[in-house]
């Protein structure tokens, strides 16, 4: 057994915190490196030159995950955004390697192959839950990471997020001004972080206007959701007027579904979604959305993953950006 590993189980810790703590990285706190330096010094501990070297090499490979579905790369809202992060990274030196992951089953066992095979060096973490396992993982492993997407424990990490609860609240003010009284939410599951902040910016704008009744739908944020959303909601005995939807794509797929039913997105009933998809402007009619208000968010998540690379804490980098409406044709006035 290596004294450095008789070292770890000695202080019950893992060998990648006692090795960050000897090498004085800062994302260790300050007492676990001195109680480790100082266990250390009692056992005559000596680090190995060469693996000293190695651990202190500077990162070549940054890994992302991407949720997929049969046949579709990642959610289109991170594609675009990806690639811009990618080109930053590789002006550092850095490729980002994307890895498309289909459900949760499987996820951790390759971010364990990742880091146990050193195939990667740093990682991006998209598409945040609440309670993130990937994020208590890599925080454990002591491994430089940034999230896109907040957590119940952001405070602890870095990441860029944009205000979803402000950009819902405004959505549905502004359908309410527009005489709707009946703003139905499609939401997305609650554990993603996302997903919780725009229902309760959506929430919140009812709870303001005194609505009596607060109509909504969970359903996976696809087309597929989004359709089988509005499908539910349009059979309510008193249907919804206006559907703010947590993403572009489940609006796309309420598009779908009231054109079924005959209905005429922005005159018969409101849609909006998030995201500006591209495909948004080409929806028929073309789609009310709402986006982050930064055109480089990949280049941000990029440069605040350097700066965790080179020591900043993530205390220091921690970003949450405005949300801009992008008003097209399917809202309009209240009928």
């Amino acid at each position: 057994m290596s004294n450095l590993k008789l070292l770890a189980q000695s202080l019950g810790l893992s060998i990648t915190t006692v090795s960050r703590a000897l090498d004085g990285y800062s994302d260790v706190a300050p007492a676990t490196r001195e109680r480790v330096q100082a266990a250390a010094q009692a056992m005559n501990y000596r680090p190995n030159p060469a693996a000293r070297s190695l651990r202190r090499r500077k990162a070549e490979a940054v890994a992302v995950t991407l949720p997929t579905e049969p046949g579709r790369f990642g959610p289109p809202i991170f594609l675009n955004m990806l690639a811009a992060c990618g080109q930053r990274l590789a002006e550092e030196g850095l490729d980002l390697m994307l890895l498309p992951i289909a459900g949760r089953t499987g996820e951790m066992d390759t971010y364990r192959r990742l880091l146990d095979g050193r195939r990667a060096d740093a990682v991006i973490v998209v598409r945040t839950r609440l309670e993130d396992e990937r994020v208590a993982f890599l925080k454990e492993r002591g491994i430089p990471f940034v999230t896109h997407g907040r957590t119940a424990r952001s405070e602890e990490h870095a990441f860029i997020d944009g205000d979803g609860e402000a950009g819902f609240r405004e959505a549905a003010q502004m359908l309410a001004s527009l005489g709707h009284r009946r703003i139905a939410h499609i939401a997305a599951p609650q554990e993603l972080t996302f997903a919780h902040f725009r229902r309760k910016g959506w929430r919140a704008a009812l709870n303001e206007l005194g609505a009596s009744e607060a109509l909504e739908y969970t359903a996976q944020p696809t087309e597929e959701g989004g359709y089988e959303a509005a499908q539910w909601l349009l059979q309510h005995s008193a249907p919804p007027t206006a559907l703010l939807c947590a993403t572009d794509s489940m609006a796309i797929g309420a598009l779908s579904a009231l054109k079924e039913r005959g209905f005429i997105a922005g005159r018969d009933i409101a849609v909006i979604g998030h995201d500006n998809l591209p495909s948004a402007a080409f929806t028929d009619p073309p789609l009310s959305s709402m986006e982050i208000a930064a055109p480089d968010v990949g280049r941000q998540l990029a440069e605040m993953l350097i700066d965790r690379l080179g020591g900043r804490k993530p205390s220091e980098l921690q970003t949450i950006l405005p949300v801009r409406q992008v008003p097209r044709a399917t809202h309009g006035p209240a009928n």
